[in-house]
Protein backbone atom coordinates (compact mmCIF):
# COMPACT_ATOMS: atom_id res chain seq x y z
CA UNK A 1 0.00 0.00 0.00
CA UNK A 2 1.27 3.38 -0.70
CA UNK A 3 2.24 5.50 2.25
CA UNK A 4 0.05 8.77 2.69
CA UNK A 5 1.90 12.01 1.23
CA UNK A 6 1.22 15.36 2.99
CA UNK A 7 3.79 16.42 1.15
CA UNK A 8 6.00 17.08 -1.53
CA UNK A 9 9.44 16.32 -2.06
CA UNK A 10 11.45 18.54 -4.47
CA UNK A 11 12.37 16.43 -7.24
CA UNK A 12 9.46 13.41 -6.53
CA UNK A 13 6.53 12.46 -8.36
CA UNK A 14 3.42 12.18 -5.71
CA UNK A 15 1.68 8.78 -7.09
CA UNK A 16 -1.89 10.47 -6.81
CA UNK A 17 -1.52 13.51 -8.17
CA UNK A 18 -0.42 10.64 -11.26
CA UNK A 19 -3.56 9.17 -10.41
CA UNK A 20 -4.92 12.55 -10.87
CA UNK A 21 -4.24 13.76 -13.87
CA UNK A 22 -4.09 10.22 -15.51
CA UNK A 23 -8.15 10.35 -14.92
CA UNK A 24 -8.31 13.51 -15.94
CA UNK A 25 -6.46 13.65 -19.41
CA UNK A 26 -8.41 10.31 -20.54
CA UNK A 27 -11.46 12.04 -19.75
CA UNK A 28 -10.31 14.98 -21.95
CA UNK A 29 -9.28 12.50 -24.62
CA UNK A 30 -12.45 10.54 -24.33
CA UNK A 31 -14.13 14.24 -24.98
CA UNK A 32 -13.16 14.81 -27.78
CA UNK A 33 -12.99 11.52 -29.36
CA UNK A 34 -17.20 11.23 -28.52
CA UNK A 35 -18.21 14.29 -29.51
CA UNK A 36 -15.87 13.94 -32.92
CA UNK A 37 -17.84 10.21 -33.63
CA UNK A 38 -21.07 11.84 -32.50
CA UNK A 39 -20.95 14.53 -35.03
CA UNK A 40 -19.89 12.62 -37.48
CA UNK A 41 -22.85 9.89 -37.09
CA UNK A 42 -25.04 12.54 -36.44
CA UNK A 43 -26.08 10.61 -33.45
CA UNK A 44 -24.99 10.38 -29.66
CA UNK A 45 -23.69 7.38 -28.01
CA UNK A 46 -23.85 5.45 -24.51
CA UNK A 47 -20.49 7.31 -23.60
CA UNK A 48 -22.37 10.93 -24.01
CA UNK A 49 -23.92 10.81 -20.61
CA UNK A 50 -20.85 9.95 -18.83
CA UNK A 51 -18.72 12.56 -20.79
CA UNK A 52 -21.64 15.42 -19.85
CA UNK A 53 -21.15 13.69 -15.99
CA UNK A 54 -17.54 15.01 -16.17
CA UNK A 55 -18.04 18.11 -17.89
CA UNK A 56 -18.80 20.51 -14.24
CA UNK A 57 -15.08 19.17 -13.08
CA UNK A 58 -12.90 17.85 -15.71
CA UNK A 59 -11.33 20.84 -16.26
CA UNK A 60 -11.13 22.26 -12.56
CA UNK A 61 -9.87 19.25 -11.32
CA UNK A 62 -6.97 20.03 -14.54
CA UNK A 63 -6.46 23.22 -13.34
CA UNK A 64 -6.15 23.12 -9.15
CA UNK A 65 -3.62 20.01 -9.84
CA UNK A 66 -1.86 22.03 -12.10
CA UNK A 67 -1.38 25.20 -9.04
CA UNK A 68 -0.52 22.66 -6.44
CA UNK A 69 3.20 22.62 -7.04
CA UNK A 70 3.68 26.44 -8.21
CA UNK A 71 4.42 27.15 -4.27
CA UNK A 72 8.50 25.37 -4.65
CA UNK A 73 8.68 28.13 -7.80
CA UNK A 74 6.92 30.88 -7.80
CA UNK A 75 9.94 33.10 -5.23
CA UNK A 76 12.25 32.37 -8.27
CA UNK A 77 13.46 35.52 -10.00
CA UNK A 78 11.53 36.05 -13.16
CA UNK A 79 14.04 35.31 -15.59
CA UNK A 80 14.25 31.69 -14.34
CA UNK A 81 10.13 31.69 -13.25
CA UNK A 82 9.14 32.73 -17.11
CA UNK A 83 11.74 30.10 -18.30
CA UNK A 84 10.30 27.47 -16.70
CA UNK A 85 5.99 28.83 -16.92
CA UNK A 86 5.71 31.18 -19.70
CA UNK A 87 8.66 29.92 -22.43
CA UNK A 88 8.42 26.02 -21.90
CA UNK A 89 4.37 25.76 -22.63
CA UNK A 90 4.32 28.88 -24.89
CA UNK A 91 7.69 26.54 -27.07
CA UNK A 92 4.88 23.19 -27.33
CA UNK A 93 1.74 25.31 -27.68
CA UNK A 94 3.35 27.14 -30.77
CA UNK A 95 4.81 23.92 -32.40
CA UNK A 96 1.64 21.98 -31.94
CA UNK A 97 -0.18 24.14 -32.68
CA UNK A 98 1.59 24.68 -36.15
CA UNK A 99 1.52 20.87 -36.47
CA UNK A 100 -2.36 20.86 -35.89
CA UNK A 101 -3.01 23.67 -37.94
CA UNK A 102 -0.66 22.13 -40.89
CA UNK A 103 -2.76 18.62 -40.58
CA UNK A 104 -6.55 20.73 -40.76
CA UNK A 105 -5.16 23.18 -43.46
CA UNK A 106 -6.69 21.85 -46.38
CA UNK A 107 -10.44 21.39 -44.79
CA UNK A 108 -10.00 25.23 -43.54
CA UNK A 109 -8.93 26.39 -47.16
CA UNK A 110 -11.64 23.94 -49.23
CA UNK A 111 -13.61 26.04 -46.44
CA UNK A 112 -12.61 29.37 -46.29
CA UNK A 113 -9.73 29.41 -49.06
CA UNK A 114 -5.70 29.69 -47.86
CA UNK A 115 -6.06 32.91 -46.59
CA UNK A 116 -9.00 31.63 -44.76
CA UNK A 117 -6.51 29.07 -43.57
CA UNK A 118 -3.87 32.26 -43.00
CA UNK A 119 -6.13 33.70 -40.91
CA UNK A 120 -6.81 30.77 -38.90
CA UNK A 121 -2.96 30.64 -38.14
CA UNK A 122 -2.58 33.74 -37.04
CA UNK A 123 -5.50 34.30 -34.91
CA UNK A 124 -4.03 31.10 -33.08
CA UNK A 125 -0.98 33.37 -31.71
CA UNK A 126 -3.54 35.47 -29.61
CA UNK A 127 -6.72 32.97 -29.23
CA UNK A 128 -5.49 29.57 -28.78
CA UNK A 129 -6.25 26.98 -30.63
CA UNK A 130 -8.91 23.69 -30.48
CA UNK A 131 -7.71 21.58 -27.20
CA UNK A 132 -4.66 23.44 -26.74
CA UNK A 133 -5.93 26.00 -25.40
CA UNK A 134 -5.36 24.61 -21.83
CA UNK A 135 -1.19 24.77 -22.41
CA UNK A 136 -1.86 28.12 -23.61
CA UNK A 137 -3.66 29.30 -20.19
CA UNK A 138 -1.82 27.86 -18.44
CA UNK A 139 1.47 30.28 -18.69
CA UNK A 140 -0.61 33.08 -18.06
CA UNK A 141 -2.25 32.03 -14.70
CA UNK A 142 1.22 31.31 -13.26
CA UNK A 143 2.13 35.00 -13.75
CA UNK A 144 -0.68 36.72 -13.04
CA UNK A 145 0.12 34.34 -9.56
CA UNK A 146 3.42 35.43 -9.20
CA UNK A 147 2.54 39.17 -9.92
CA UNK A 148 -0.19 39.24 -7.75
CA UNK A 149 2.29 38.20 -5.14
CA UNK A 150 5.01 40.22 -5.49
CA UNK A 151 2.35 43.35 -5.64
CA UNK A 152 1.35 42.12 -2.08
CA UNK A 153 -2.44 41.60 -3.56
CA UNK A 154 -3.82 39.83 -0.38
CA UNK A 155 -4.77 36.38 -1.31
CA UNK A 156 -8.67 36.70 -0.30
CA UNK A 157 -8.63 40.00 -2.74
CA UNK A 158 -7.71 37.40 -5.44
CA UNK A 159 -8.99 34.50 -4.53
CA UNK A 160 -12.85 36.26 -4.17
CA UNK A 161 -12.46 38.19 -7.36
CA UNK A 162 -11.31 34.75 -8.98
CA UNK A 163 -14.83 33.01 -7.68
CA UNK A 164 -17.00 36.01 -9.05
CA UNK A 165 -15.78 35.98 -12.48
CA UNK A 166 -16.12 32.07 -12.63
CA UNK A 167 -19.64 33.05 -11.18
CA UNK A 168 -20.07 35.96 -13.66
CA UNK A 169 -20.07 33.17 -16.87
CA UNK A 170 -18.02 35.40 -19.04
CA UNK A 171 -18.64 35.27 -22.51
CA UNK A 172 -17.32 37.45 -24.87
CA UNK A 173 -16.07 35.21 -27.39
CA UNK A 174 -12.28 35.16 -26.64
CA UNK A 175 -11.18 32.41 -26.01
CA UNK A 176 -8.59 34.02 -23.37
CA UNK A 177 -10.94 36.20 -21.23
CA UNK A 178 -13.77 33.64 -21.24
CA UNK A 179 -11.12 30.65 -20.04
CA UNK A 180 -9.13 32.90 -17.15
CA UNK A 181 -12.95 34.18 -15.74
CA UNK A 182 -13.68 29.93 -15.76
CA UNK A 183 -10.56 28.52 -14.61
CA UNK A 184 -8.50 30.84 -12.80
CA UNK A 185 -9.82 30.64 -9.32
CA UNK A 186 -9.47 26.74 -9.69
CA UNK A 187 -5.68 27.23 -10.12
CA UNK A 188 -5.38 29.21 -7.64
CA UNK A 189 -7.01 27.41 -5.18
CA UNK A 190 -4.78 24.92 -5.71
CA UNK A 191 -1.66 26.98 -5.39
CA UNK A 192 -3.15 28.19 -1.76
CA UNK A 193 -4.44 25.15 -0.25
CA UNK A 194 -1.91 22.88 -1.49
CA UNK A 195 -1.07 21.76 1.53
CA UNK A 196 -4.76 21.05 2.62
CA UNK A 197 -5.07 19.24 -0.54
CA UNK A 198 -2.25 16.73 0.17
CA UNK A 199 -3.23 16.15 3.71
CA UNK A 200 -7.40 15.01 2.40
CA UNK A 201 -5.59 12.62 0.51
CA UNK A 202 -3.99 11.09 3.11
CA UNK A 203 -7.29 11.00 5.00
CA UNK A 204 -8.66 8.89 1.96
CA UNK A 205 -5.75 6.93 1.82
CA UNK A 206 -6.35 6.23 5.69
CA UNK A 207 -10.14 5.97 5.76
CA UNK A 208 -10.77 4.68 2.33
CA UNK A 209 -14.51 3.65 3.80
CA UNK A 210 -15.84 6.83 4.41
CA UNK A 211 -14.07 8.20 1.35
CA UNK A 212 -16.34 5.89 -1.13
CA UNK A 213 -18.98 7.20 1.42
CA UNK A 214 -18.48 10.44 0.32
CA UNK A 215 -17.88 9.66 -3.47
CA UNK A 216 -21.11 7.65 -3.72
CA UNK A 217 -23.18 10.96 -2.30
CA UNK A 218 -20.94 13.08 -4.22
CA UNK A 219 -21.58 11.24 -7.68
CA UNK A 220 -25.29 10.98 -7.06
CA UNK A 221 -25.57 14.97 -6.48
CA UNK A 222 -23.31 15.59 -9.19
CA UNK A 223 -25.42 13.02 -11.52
CA UNK A 224 -28.81 14.63 -10.05
CA UNK A 225 -27.75 18.24 -11.09
CA UNK A 226 -26.37 18.10 -14.89
CA UNK A 227 -29.07 15.60 -15.50
CA UNK A 228 -31.39 18.39 -13.98
CA UNK A 229 -29.96 21.09 -16.10
CA UNK A 230 -28.73 23.01 -13.45
CA UNK A 231 -24.96 22.58 -13.42
CA UNK A 232 -24.60 25.86 -15.16
CA UNK A 233 -26.21 28.20 -12.98
CA UNK A 234 -24.25 30.85 -11.43
CA UNK A 235 -22.49 29.30 -8.16
CA UNK A 236 -23.62 25.86 -8.65
CA UNK A 237 -20.69 25.55 -11.68
CA UNK A 238 -18.17 26.95 -9.03
CA UNK A 239 -19.81 24.12 -6.09
CA UNK A 240 -20.00 21.56 -8.52
CA UNK A 241 -16.26 22.53 -9.95
CA UNK A 242 -14.69 21.95 -6.76
CA UNK A 243 -16.45 18.99 -5.00
CA UNK A 244 -15.39 17.35 -8.80
CA UNK A 245 -12.31 18.05 -7.97
CA UNK A 246 -12.21 16.69 -4.83
CA UNK A 247 -13.95 14.00 -5.59
CA UNK A 248 -11.06 13.13 -8.68
CA UNK A 249 -8.23 13.24 -5.86
CA UNK A 250 -10.42 11.24 -3.42
CA UNK A 251 -10.63 8.48 -6.67
CA UNK A 252 -6.70 9.14 -7.07
CA UNK A 253 -6.10 8.57 -3.59
CA UNK A 254 -7.87 5.09 -3.47
CA UNK A 255 -6.24 4.26 -6.69
CA UNK A 256 -2.81 4.99 -5.33
CA UNK A 257 -3.84 3.08 -2.13
CA UNK A 258 -4.80 -0.05 -4.17
CA UNK A 259 -2.06 0.22 -6.64
CA UNK A 260 -4.83 -1.48 -9.74
CA UNK A 261 -4.47 1.40 -12.01
CA UNK A 262 -0.79 1.64 -13.04
CA UNK A 263 -2.35 2.41 -16.86
CA UNK A 264 -3.87 5.36 -15.46
CA UNK A 265 -0.75 6.40 -13.64
CA UNK A 266 1.32 6.07 -16.65
CA UNK A 267 -1.10 8.42 -18.20
CA UNK A 268 -0.70 10.74 -15.74
CA UNK A 269 3.00 10.79 -15.78
CA UNK A 270 2.92 11.68 -19.15
CA UNK A 271 -0.33 13.98 -19.53
CA UNK A 272 1.34 16.92 -21.36
CA UNK A 273 2.47 13.79 -24.04
CA UNK A 274 -0.98 13.01 -24.53
CA UNK A 275 -2.13 16.50 -24.57
CA UNK A 276 0.05 17.30 -27.56
CA UNK A 277 -0.49 14.36 -29.81
CA UNK A 278 -3.78 12.61 -29.23
CA UNK A 279 -5.19 14.71 -31.92
CA UNK A 280 -3.57 12.70 -34.62
CA UNK A 281 -4.20 9.22 -33.88
CA UNK A 282 -8.08 10.48 -32.85
CA UNK A 283 -8.56 12.07 -36.23
CA UNK A 284 -7.26 9.38 -37.89
CA UNK A 285 -8.78 6.30 -36.18
CA UNK A 286 -12.32 8.28 -36.29
CA UNK A 287 -12.14 8.63 -39.75
CA UNK A 288 -11.02 4.97 -40.76
CA UNK A 289 -13.79 3.70 -38.58
CA UNK A 290 -16.81 5.62 -39.73
CA UNK A 291 -15.58 4.77 -43.21
CA UNK A 292 -15.28 1.23 -42.60
CA UNK A 293 -18.43 0.91 -41.43
CA UNK A 294 -17.55 -2.11 -39.44
CA UNK A 295 -18.63 -1.02 -35.99
CA UNK A 296 -22.05 0.60 -36.06
CA UNK A 297 -22.41 1.57 -32.20
CA UNK A 298 -21.56 5.11 -31.70
CA UNK A 299 -20.38 4.53 -28.21
CA UNK A 300 -18.20 1.90 -29.10
CA UNK A 301 -16.39 3.82 -31.99
CA UNK A 302 -15.62 6.29 -28.94
CA UNK A 303 -14.30 4.27 -26.87
CA UNK A 304 -11.90 2.55 -29.61
CA UNK A 305 -10.86 6.31 -30.79
CA UNK A 306 -9.79 7.09 -27.16
CA UNK A 307 -7.73 4.18 -26.36
CA UNK A 308 -6.13 4.45 -29.72
CA UNK A 309 -5.59 8.23 -29.39
CA UNK A 310 -3.93 7.61 -26.02
CA UNK A 311 -1.63 4.91 -26.57
CA UNK A 312 -1.22 6.55 -30.42
CA UNK A 313 0.19 10.02 -28.86
CA UNK A 314 2.56 7.93 -26.31
CA UNK A 315 3.89 5.79 -29.10
CA UNK A 316 4.38 8.88 -30.70
CA UNK A 317 7.05 9.90 -28.46
CA UNK A 318 8.40 6.97 -27.81
CA UNK A 319 9.42 6.67 -31.70
CA UNK A 320 10.67 10.03 -31.54
CA UNK A 321 12.99 9.85 -28.00
CA UNK A 322 16.88 10.37 -28.51
CA UNK A 323 16.16 10.77 -32.06
CA UNK A 324 16.27 13.97 -34.48
CA UNK A 325 12.34 14.35 -33.80
CA UNK A 326 12.69 14.32 -30.15
CA UNK A 327 12.00 17.93 -30.57
CA UNK A 328 8.32 17.64 -30.39
CA UNK A 329 8.37 16.73 -27.16
CA UNK A 330 11.47 17.67 -25.26
CA UNK A 331 12.50 21.67 -25.58
CA UNK A 332 15.74 21.97 -27.33
CA UNK A 333 18.31 24.06 -25.80
CA UNK A 334 17.95 27.09 -27.91
CA UNK A 335 14.38 27.36 -26.53
CA UNK A 336 15.65 27.94 -22.97
CA UNK A 337 16.32 31.65 -21.90
CA UNK A 338 18.54 30.20 -18.98
CA UNK A 339 20.34 26.97 -20.13
CA UNK A 340 19.24 23.73 -18.83
CA UNK A 341 21.17 21.94 -16.06
CA UNK A 342 20.31 18.91 -17.74
CA UNK A 343 19.05 17.24 -20.41
CA UNK A 344 15.82 16.17 -18.49
CA UNK A 345 13.33 14.94 -21.03
CA UNK A 346 9.53 16.00 -20.26
CA UNK A 347 7.98 13.15 -19.29
CA UNK A 348 10.22 12.30 -16.19
CA UNK A 349 9.58 15.47 -14.51
CA UNK A 350 8.22 16.02 -11.43
CA UNK A 351 4.31 16.42 -11.31
CA UNK A 352 4.16 20.25 -11.11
Amino acid sequence: MATPTTAAAPGHRVDWVDYAKGFCIIMVVMLHSTFGVELAAGHEGFLHPFVMFAKPFRMPDFFLISGLFLARTIDRDWRTFTDKKVVHFAYFYFLWMTLQVAVKAPVFAAEQGWLGALHIYALSFVDPFGALWFIYMLPIFFVVTKGARQLGIPVIAVWLVAAALETAHVETGWMVIDEFASRFVYFYTGYLIAPKVFAFAAFVMRRPGVALAGLLAWALANGGVVYAGFSEWPLVSLVLGFAGAFAVITVSALMARSRLFEAVRYCGRNSIVIYFAFFLPMAATRVVLMKAGVIESVGAISLIVTAVAIMGSLALWWATRGGRFDFLFERPAWAHIVPPRTAARLAPQPAE
